[in-house]
C-alpha cells in the first residue's frame, strides 16, 4: 500500500478549537453533539451559556458542564499530527503554575494536562501505593440535604487525580451502602454542580480561591433533569 503525505493545513479544521482557533489542548467533547473544544475554552464558555458554541444545540438547561468529557483519542491525534505541540504546552503549563506559586504538575497529572507519561518498570509496586505519592488535596465534604445523613469523617485527604465520580461513589457507599447508586448523588462547589470528569486538581484551581483552607464541597441527592 502506497503512503501519501498530507499537508497539516488540510486537517486543521478537524483538530482546532472553534472558540480560540488554536490547536486542541485537553480536548473536551460535548456528549450531546460530539463537538470538541479545548477544555479551558469550553468550561469558561459554559459558565455563562448552556448551548454548544458551534451548533447551538442546548446541552442542558441547568447543568451543561455535566455533559462534557475529556477526549483522550482526539488529544493523542492532535499531539501526533502537530510537531512539538505537546512539549510547548507542557512548558507553558509549568510556567503558569510557577508564576502562580502553585505546585508544578508531575508526570502523574498526564490525564488532566496532556503530558506523555511512561509507567515505571515496577508497576506492581506502584499499585500498592494507593496513590499516596500523588499530589494531595484536602477537602471538607458536607451534606447539603436534610434527607441524607452526614459523614462521620467530613475532612478527607485525597489524590489530586481523583475525579468527582470517585467522590460520588465514596459518598454513595457511605450513605446508601451501595457504590452503584453514585448517580443518585450530586457534588457541588460554591452552589455549582461539578461535572463527573472534573479532577480535584481542576476543581481546586478553578473553583476554590483559598489555598490555606480545605476545598469545601457539598453533596446532596441528585436533582432530576428538567
Amino acid at each position: 500500500m502506497m503512503e501519501r503525505k498530507v499537508r497539516l493545513k488540510t486537517v486543521n479544521q478537524f483538530i482546532t478549537c472553534y472558540i480560540c482557533k488554536g490547536y486542541l489542548v485537553d480536548s473536551t467533547t460535548i456528549t450531546e453533539c460530539l463537538h470538541t473544544f479545548c477544555k479551558s475554552c469550553i468550561v469558561k464558555y459554559l459558565e455563562e451559556k448552556n448551548t454548544c458554541p458551534k451548533c447551538q444545540i442546548e446541552i442542558h438547561q441547568s447543568y451543561p458542564l455535566n455533559y462534557i468529557s475529556f477526549d483522550r483519542t482526539m488529544q493523542d491525534i492532535v499531539y501526533k499530527l502537530v510537531p512539538k505541540l505537546q512539549e510547548k504546552e507542557s512548558k507553558r503549563i509549568q510556567d503558569f503554575y510557577r508564576k502562580k506559586g502553585l505546585p508544578v504538575p508531575s508526570a502523574n497529572d498526564n490525564e488532566e494536562n496532556g503530558f506523555e507519561y511512561k509507567k515505571p518498570q515496577n508497576q506492581d509496586s506502584q499499585d500498592d501505593d494507593m496513590h499516596r505519592s500523588d499530589e494531595q488535596v484536602n477537602i471538607c465534604l458536607e451534606c447539603k440535604a436534610s434527607n441524607l445523613k452526614n459523614l462521620k469523617r467530613r475532612f478527607l485527604r485525597i489524590s489530586s487525580q481523583a475525579t468527582i465520580t470517585h467522590l460520588k461513589k465514596f459518598v454513595s457507599f457511605k450513605i446508601y451502602n451501595n457504590v452503584n447508586r453514585f448517580k443518585d448523588v450530586d457534588i457541588l462547589c460554591n452552589e455549582e454542580i461539578l461535572g463527573k470528569d472534573h479532577t480535584l486538581k481542576f476543581v481546586a484551581v478553578t473553583r476554590w480561591r483559598s489555598r490555606d483552607t480545605p476545598l469545601l464541597l457539598h453533596y446532596r441527592q441528585r436533582v432530576a433533569d428538567l
